[in-house]
């Protein structure tokens, strides 16, 4: 698949816990979601979404509840979500999804993170059309057989069930995610190894060994930059 999920959120997870960047990045998102809504997950889908993915990262529960007591509080703290969309080495797309509060900073930023590591920023719809939104989940104590079985049994229809190191993923449309979660949960699933919404391009390119190490550094220069909320891109990095 060149995208294996699991890995890639534990490289982030191990990655981040040094900084406790990751949990500034869902406090911030949380923040976001529990404003714009009420800040109840039961009536807001949108902070739903986030804290089901935040619970699969193990953000902890004294990030979570700070963040909507501060939604809650009033704050005047205002952040604009923006999506900036650049090329990497030898044809590789990259899709930059950021919070802000600033717009020339964190543009200047990412243009200058492209600039230094051998991307180029492209104009919007450069790169977007060539991903899907899709959404994600994943479990494990299941076969993919018996996932797609009991999908089929909920009546939801997904685009792809398969197996990845000891997990079931699960790829459907977006407005699938919280009727998969359901179905799983209602046969006695509640853990979820993945659980978000994401962006997956149509097709992946491999790189040569000096460029991959390139766009591997174009990649973390972008997830350092402190407005960057997520990364998408189409390289099959061999994970």
């Amino acid at each position: 698949m060149g995208r294996k999920w699991n890995n890639i959120k534990d490289k982030k997870a191990a990655k981040d816990a040094n900084t406790s960047r990751i949990y500034a990045k869902f406090g911030r998102e949380i923040y976001v979601a529990a404003k714009q809504g009420e800040p109840d997950p039961v009536s807001n889908s949108a902070l739903k979404m986030v804290l089901e993915r935040a619970k699969t990262y193990s953000v902890p529960k004294s990030i979570i509840d700070r963040a909507i007591e501060k939604a809650k509080g009033g704050s005047d703290e205002n952040y604009d979500e923006l999506r900036y969309e650049g090329f990497g080495p030898n044809g590789s797309m990259v899709i930059v999804d950021t919070l802000t509060n600033n717009v020339n900073r964190t543009a200047s930023e990412v243009r200058a993170a492209f600039g230094k590591n051998g991307g180029n920023m492209g104009v919007s719809g450069s790169v977007a059309y060539a991903f899907d939104k899709t959404a994600v989940i994943g479990v494990e104590g299941k076969t993919a057989d018996e996932v797609l079985e009991l999908l089929l049994e909920a009546d939801i229809d997904v685009r792809d069930v398969f197996e990845e190191d000891g997990a079931v993923i699960v790829y459907a449309e977006p407005d699938q995610f919280h009727a998969v979660q359901e179905a799983f949960q209602n046969a006695g699933i509640s853990e979820f190894t993945v659980a978000e919404l994401t962006m997956l391009p149509q097709n992946y390119v491999t790189l040569s060994e000096e460029d991959q190490a390139k766009f591997e550094k174009l990649i973390d220069a972008l997830e350092d930059l402190e407005d960057v909320q997520q990364v998408y891109h189409n390289v099959d990095l061999g994970e």
